[in-house]
């Protein structure tokens, strides 16, 4: 699967189960975490919650049209931005599903690999850009090709551990609370009262080795110093 810019929370809006199912998988597989919905109104209500990077939105929705979940994120609900998926393919259609508000629009059927690829570009544009390659503490980690290396050894990592340790590499030395980490790394279906988190971080330790380089800052959060 394709490189991505770091793992990203996305919202996936498609009235059709399987084909919804297929994308939020290919996602996860690039470390992301996924919710999905399967209808407008559902959209919104997770909109509204979560904080998004990208939400693709299929554009004809039940209960509440894709058109008018597009003017509502455009309209300031969130900060995502939007990739609205189509079976319709004319010109016409793209300029109106544009003139909505989405950032980016792609007709059905597409490749997954492309669908990808239009994902990661609209999270760069959706959060300040990170450097190619994250280095702090003897640790370098290539979002691209999903490496890690602590003094120049390899560090294979599960994807969570991955997603987790970007956000701490990311943070530049600042204390990452473990609910930051939760709404980043994994999806909504998760338990907040979860030690997912926590038992996350006692791996990473365990593979980054000695000296320990992930600080627990108590009552605050993880630090990378």
């Amino acid at each position: 699967m394709g490189g991505h810019h770091g793992p990203m929370r996305i919202l996936v809006v498609e009235d059709e189960p399987l084909l919804a199912g297929a994308v939020a998988q290919w996602l996860r597989g690039d470390a992301h975490a996924v919710d999905v919905v399967h209808d407008g109104a559902a959209a919104l209500e997770r909109i509204g919650v979560h904080d998004y990077d990208v939400v693709v939105l299929d554009r004809d929705l039940p209960v509440v049209h894709g058109d008018d979940v597009c003017r509502r994120v455009a309209d300031g609900v969130g900060t995502a931005r939007v990739l609205m998926l189509t079976a319709a393919a004319d010109v016409d259609d793209r300029v109106a599903g544009l003139a909505l508000g989405a950032d980016d629009y792609l007709p059905k059927p597409f490749a997954f690999v492309e669908l990808a690829a239009r994902v990661v570009a609209l999270g760069r544009r959706s959060r300040p850009a990170a450097p190619p390659v994250l280095r702090r503490a003897g640790i370098r980690l290539d979002p691209h090709r999903r490496e890690v290396y602590r003094d120049g050894r390899y560090v294979p990592l599960s994807r969570k551990e991955f997603a987790v340790l970007a956000e701490l590499l990311r943070a530049d030395g600042a204390a990452v609370s473990a609910e930051v980490l939760l709404e980043k790394a994994w999806d909504e279906h998760t338990d907040p009262f979860t030690n997912a988190v926590r038992m996350t971080v006692l791996k990473l330790r365990r593979k980054l080795g000695d000296p320990p380089v992930v600080r627990t800052e108590p009552g605050v959060g993880y630090r990378i110093p």
